[in-house]
């Protein structure tokens, strides 16, 4: 690395890059601030008034007091530094958000310190600390510019001219909430003392700002170094060496502190300490999480973790630019071993607030002004937004996202770890604002052990839920306690800028235990604290992530191939990681392993084959391996038990020794070779410094300089050595480019440039990164639900589970939310999708009214087709469906409204039908969206829609499975046989649907409900049609159907029963093709029958344009027909055969409880189903049986069952079978059951009892008891063929032998199946 010297050689190691002054041109003058004029241009352009007659920065309405002018940085040192060019417009703006701020000697001039960063575009961060004062205006033409100003403001505004306008005139200014709300007695003093400006009366300030712009956030360091230069500016006597000697020195002679080591270096009056965490430690976070905690409390901040580890949108709210910082560094701090990957701007200046529309994942600060009430903040999207207003000390959250595992556990160790520093956990009272005077910050309860700071600390608990005392306020309040004179004394304490300490004097920096001061002190505590927070966040990770690299698919061979082929290859093997976990921790997990930042943490792994480990993963598998080391932990024996965080002591410890046993010196400040006399020391000025000895480093080699150089040109050697080895590193930059999906590259905007057109190139850039979103999440559904490119992969079954669906549809719904958010023109409730569609409806309903008062008749309706005989065909409809959400009462917000006409939409594979309507109307979404935004991008839209229409080739039940309490109408069509002329019945039908949620009840059908449709050749066909309404039943699965045998005709002979859903459109099929009636077929009054969902015909299913092939679904079911019922025709299986369907039967059981519970689906098909065990074992039962007698009326299998169970209940026989006891026992067991299910109220025939006997027996684990009593049974002889495979006894002990198996599972019975059976 070519450098002007040796010391830039080194200047990676350097503690500060820059030191930086910003403030007033005297040269230039007052000039309005453009950023103000281009953030009132966007705020025109978002309201939809004309941009440009907006103001250009002068706002006569204003105070000039109030008014924002431009800053300037006025000077920087060192020019330039090689890799970290200084980018002037960006620290100008972040030292300066709201400009210069002007001041009388009425208004308040606290100092203030804010800190921000600046993201480089491949992610790496720079940090800035920045110390603002007030320094007196000595330039007579600004001054007498600020009196013009006020006398066309007064001529503007006569009546706002009065006495009391200059006590708001510091409410606009960067002065923090505290410091307001502190001082109402001085502002009215200052109200009743001064009017606004008068040059020849007032004496005029304005801000200024110095700045350290650092590689590594030492906050506590610079924030000291910077208030001491402020001191030796304002002090009476001028500082031991010139200004210059102290910049110089923290410039190019302090180095960074080597990992692991702590260094001390010296300000102007006063050592300064500063410690580094070691390769093995979390890394540096010097921001103090303890604030954090005492803003929002442990609850809220558990919430804003969670939802920064979804990355969901994140708003900080504060009118303090530091607690926004340490807000926003504090949650990013705590994501360890992860990084939040996408726009992180902690301190978001007036002019980038379009940011806000941003449809990507943002973590953002906000500055509040005084007095802006939240509800008038209009934020562009808020479905997906988690809103934090640091002030109030509240949170409003997203709906409907998963919590943190264990988070009651973890908020209390959380609580106890802040107990332990006095800190309160319930959050709402905050420390106040630590001026950067000598005193020492922090809360006053926290400093003093004892009694009084218990009692305090009791008092700031209970006030934290309604008030907010501060801790100077606490302090005050314990010293006074009502006395009078001592509250007059605090007025004017407070008026002169002098602070109260309880049980304290004003000594400045006591010297506290061990002969540190006491902000050396509250520094340690907080660096202690800092880690033990940090470390409770950190072990929760390394528990639940312990097993991740089991996980982890390494497919690729090299380095380059992996990067070419990134977004093609699976990189973690989500559903097999998704099992390993406690069943608690899955809705968490599910949709924490889909973003973007684990995404990254798994590349990052992967990358560390082929290149260095990145230091974050390198901490966290090292503590992995440690953990391993002390807990052999089996995955099989995962608990959902929450372990507390181990190593607290020992990693408070290892900062403590860092800070009490100091590991290096820097060199101390010294004279520099410069002029003497220039820079004369003036109080309360900042001098002008001489930049000629400051923007070069020392020249002398010193060893630090000489050991980094060498250092460096080790690492030059390296890197040139693996550019040969690997491949081009442009290339390489390229693909790691592409690979980090959208929001990488937008992480910070580029704040230098900010004119129209570089945010129309933004917002182009969002609605290509939003395509390739909806791109990569429809693929996603896709492969996960139909498992077949992870087959391929050789993923074994990749079959999604429910929990992961949902996920997935969720993190859709989100998108689209997002989608619509984005280019909005006027934002009207918090989604932007529900408030779309609600236009559409009103639009529609007047055209539908508009039609129906016009005389013009519709056409005639079409007639159903035979295909869909019965069933009225549902329209599809975008109103319709939207009418089923709003009749919805369980829904109570717009962002659920719209989530579930997603869900509804993707059920009935109409979402890209019904969006494209939507979105037909060009005139509507014209009116409601700008330019810009991506659903006027014509050709982005289609593809969108399409990438949507794909999600038409799987079937989704996630409206069905969501909305479990709602009420549904199922529509149920009887369709009796045609062929036979006695197909309808004069006894009253009724029917008993049940799905995996519950059942209808019984339904009793009227007789005036018989309808007649036409078939193709127009031969009538009569139905019986029913319409009900009862709770959401889930997929359907049975349906009793029954009649109560009156009348002459009470033989009926049913085809099948068709059940819809009115709301989502299935329809289940119910294959019967069996008689009801006594005397007829097994003489049973009432079926149950099992169903599967059918096939949409294709009238029906044209609008949707993409559906299922039909070799994708499983065959038809065929109407099961007992071979009994039909007298021995048609169809018989071989031995084979029978034994085959029944081992088929069996598998699918033991399969179905191999399945997570919550994907198993229903048991029911799997018994009684057309494949079902019950319907083998009667082929094999039916196997060799002599049913058909000539001239006598047919034998079912039950009959043979019964007259087995007569015999072994007849009296001597069970003398006999008592002999041997278990067998005697089983036997009772088996009359009992017979004679139970006999006795049973319900008339469901001989097949439906011996399906029957067959559920209860496979319940109660008794079929293969029973078997051997049926073969020993002589009756066996008279009823079977010897051929028979019932009188085979080497069969007979296979088939218990494959029944054993099912022992091993609980199986559960429908309560259709059992109803009436008492046992």
């Amino acid at each position: 690395m070519s450098g002007t010297n040796a010391a830039s050689g080194a200047a990676p190691c350097r503690f500060a890059h820059y030191f930086v002054i910003c403030g007033i041109d005297t040269e230039t003058g007052l000039e309005p601030d453009e950023l103000a004029a281009l953030y009132q241009w966007l705020e025109a352009d978002r309201q939809g008034k004309d941009p440009d007659t907006a103001a250009t920065g002068e706002n006569f309405e204003q105070s000039p007091l109030k008014r924002t002018f431009k800053s300037k940085v006025l000077a920087h040192y060192p020019e330039n530094v090689e890799w970290n060019p200084f980018d002037q417009d960006a620290v100008n703006m972040l030292c300066m958000p709201k400009g210069l701020s002007f001041r009388t000697q009425a208004d308040s001039r606290e100092p203030q310190f804010h800190s921000f960063l600046i993201t480089r575009e491949d992610g790496s961060r720079t940090y800035g600390f920045v110390h603002t004062f007030y320094e007196e205006v000595t330039s007579p033409q600004i001054c007498s510019a600020m009196q013009t100003l006020y006398q066309m403001y007064q001529a503007e505004n006569p009546s706002s001219a009065s006495p009391s306008s200059s006590s708001s005139s510091s409410m606009d200014s960067l002065a923090s909430s505290l410091d307001e709300a502190d001082s109402p007695s001085s502002s009215s003093c200052r109200s009743a003392a001064c009017g606004g400006y008068d040059a020849s009366r007032d004496t005029l300030f304005v801000s200024k700002a110095l700045c350290l712009i650092t590689p590594m956030p030492f906050m506590h360091a610079c924030r000291r170094f910077l208030s001491q230069v402020h001191r030796a500016v304002t002090a009476a006597s001028p500082p031991p060496l010139p200004l210059e000697s102290y910049v110089h020195n923290i410039l190019y002679e302090v180095p960074l502190p080597p990992p692991g080591r702590s260094l001390k270096f010296h300000g102007v009056y006063e050592p300064i300490v500063c410690q580094r965490p070691g390769p093995g430690e979390l890394p540096l976070a010097d921001f103090p999480l303890g604030q954090t905690f005492t803003l929002l409390g442990v609850e809220n901040l558990v919430h804003l973790f969670n939802c920064t580890l979804l990355e969901m949108q994140i708003l900080l709210y504060s009118q303090d630019y530091q607690r926004l910082m340490t807000v926003a560094e504090g949650i990013t701090t705590l994501l360890f071993p992860f990084q939040w990957q996408h726009v992180y701007v902690p301190i978001l200046p007036a002019s980038l607030l379009h940011f806000l529309d941003a449809p990507v994942p943002y973590l953002m600060g906000l500055q509040s002004k005084e007095g802006t009430d939240r509800s008038k903040l209009e934020l562009p999207q808020e479905a997906n937004l988690c809103f934090v207003d640091i002030d109030n000390h509240c949170i409003e959250l997203p709906e409907d996202f998963p919590q943190f595992p264990n988070k009651p556990e973890l908020i209390q160790e959380l609580s106890e770890v802040l107990l332990r520093y006095g800190i309160s956990p319930v959050g709402g009272a905050p420390p106040t604002s630590v001026p950067t005077s000598t005193t020492t910050p922090g809360s006053v309860s926290t400093r003093h052990p004892g009694l009084k700071s218990q009692q305090a600390l009791r008092e700031l608990e209970d006030d934290g839920r309604n008030g907010n005392l501060g801790g100077e306020q606490l302090a005050v309040l314990e010293l006074l306690q009502g006395n009078a004179t001592l509250e007059r004394l605090q007025a004017l304490a407070k008026r002169t800028g002098v602070r109260v300490e309880a049980l304290r004097g004003v000594g400045g920096e006591g010297e506290a235990q061990g002969g540190r001061t006491a902000v050396e002190e509250e520094e340690l505590r907080n660096a202690k604290l800092n880690v033990q927070l940090r470390e409770v966040f950190a072990s929760r990770f390394t528990m639940m992530f312990a097993d991740y690299e089991a996980f982890v698919i390494h497919s690729a061979p090299d380095l380059e191939s992996w990067l070419t082929n990134r977004e093609q290859m699976h990189n973690f093997d989500k559903a097999s990681f998704l099992s390993d976990q406690p069943e608690p921790y899955l809705p968490f997990l599910s949709h924490f392993i889909e973003t973007q930042m684990f995404a990254t943490f798994i590349d990052n792994k992967i990358m560390s084959q082929w290149e260095e480990k990145e230091p974050l993963l390198r901490v966290f598998d090292g503590r992995i391996d440690k953990a391993r080391l002390y807990n052999v932990r089996a995955p099989s024996l995962r608990s959902s038990n929450y372990q507390r965080c181990t190593i607290l002591k020992e990693s408070a410890q290892a900062i403590e020794q860092r800070l009490l046993k100091i590991d290096h010196t820097a060199i101390h400040p010294h004279l520099l070779d410069m002029k003497i006399g220039q820079g004369k020391y003036e109080q309360g000025f900042f001098p002008k410094l001489q930049s000629d000895v400051l923007s070069v480093g020392p020249t002398n080699n010193n060893r630090w300089s000489n050991r980094t150089a060498t250092a460096q040109r080790r690492k030059d050697r390296h890197r040139q050595q693996t550019e040969h080895l690997t491949l081009d590193n442009d290339l390489k930059e390229k693909y790691m480019q592409e690979a980090r999906i959208l929001g990488k590259n937008l992480r910070q905007p580029k704040l230098s440039d900010l004119s129209p057109a570089v945010i129309a190139q933004t917002n182009w850039k969002f609605v290509e990164g939003l395509l390739k979103e909806c791109r990569m999440k429809t693929k996603r559904m896709l492969v996960e639900k139909m498992g077949r490119e992870a087959v391929e992969l050789g993923h074994g079954e990749a079959n999604i589970t429910g929990l992961e669906e949902n996920t997935l549809i969720a993190s859709l719904c989100d998108l689209l939310e997002r989608i619509w958010s984005h280019g909005l023109q006027v934002k009207q409730g918090k989604s932007a999708l529900w408030s779309h569609l609600l236009h559409y409806q009103a639009r529609e309903e007047k055209l539908e009214q508009q039609q129906a008062e016009s005389p013009v008749s519709s056409g005639p309706e079409r007639r159903k087709s035979e295909s869909s005989i019965g069933m009225p065909s549902l329209r599809a409809s975008v109103i319709q469906d939207m009418r089923h959400i709003q009749s919805m009462g369980e829904i109570k917000t717009d962002v659920g409204r719209a989530r579930a006409w997603i869900r509804l939409s993707l059920e009935k594979k109409l979402l890209s039908q019904h969006l494209k309507r939507l979105l037909s109307r060009q005139a509507l979404t014209k009116k409601l969206y700008k330019r810009y935004a991506f659903l006027r991008c014509e050709e982005e839209k289609e593809q969108f829609l399409f990438h949507l229409l794909s999600l038409n080739t799987v079937d989704y039940f996630c409206f069905t499975s969501v909305f479990t309490t709602i009420m549904i109408p199922y529509r149920a069509v009887i369709i009796p046989i045609k062929k036979l002329s006695n197909a309808m019945t004069t006894s009253n039908p009724w029917v008993c649907v049940s799905g995996e949620l519950g059942d209808s009840g019984v339904r009793q059908i009227t007789k005036n409900v018989l309808e007649m449709t036409f078939d193709s050749a127009f031969r009538p066909h009569t139905h019986i049609d029913a319409m009900f309404k009862c709770q959401n039943l889930g997929k359907l699965t049975t349906v009793q159907l029954g009649h109560d045998n009156s009348g002459l005709l009470a033989k009926w002979l049913v085809d099948c029963v068709m059940v819809r859903n009115e709301i989502t459109g299935h329809t289940y099929k119910f294959p019967c093709g069996r008689w009801l009636g006594k005397g007829v077929d097994d003489g049973s009054l009432e079926r149950v029958l099992i169903g599967e969902l059918a096939l949409p015909n294709a009238d029906e299913d044209s609008g949707r344009g993409c559906r299922t092939p039909d070799m994708q679904h499983s065959p038809g079911q065929t109407r099961r027909v007992s071979i009994t019922s039909m007298g021995g025709r048609g169809y018989k299986p071989t031995s084979a055969q029978i034994q085959e369907a029944i081992g088929e039967a069996v598998n699918s059981i033991c399969k179905h409880f191999h399945k997570p519970e919550k994907e198993r689906g229903s048991l029911t098909i799997l018994l009684c189903g057309e494949v079902g065990l019950v319907g083998a074992l009667e082929q094999f039962f039916h196997n060799g049986f002599k049913s058909a007698r000539l001239f006598q009326k047919t034998v079912f299998v039950w009959d043979f069952v019964e007259k087995a169970v007569a015999y072994m209940e007849s009296a001597d026989q069970m003398g006999d079978m008592q002999e041997t006891a278990p067998l005697g026992l089983t036997c009772v067991s088996l009359c009992h059951y017979v004679s139970a299910i006999n006795s049973s109220p319900r008339n469901i025939g001989k097949d439906g009892k011996f399906q029957l006997l067959v559920c209860l027996g496979a319940r109660d684990r008794l079929l293969i008891q029973w078997l051997p009593l049926l073969v020993e049974c002589p009756v066996i002889q008279r009823m079977y063929e010897e051929s028979a495979l019932l009188r085979d006894r080497t069969t007979v002990n296979d088939l218990i032998a494959v029944l054993q198996t099912l022992h091993d599972f609980p199986i559960t019975l429908e309560a259709s199946l059992v109803k009436g059976i008492d046992l």
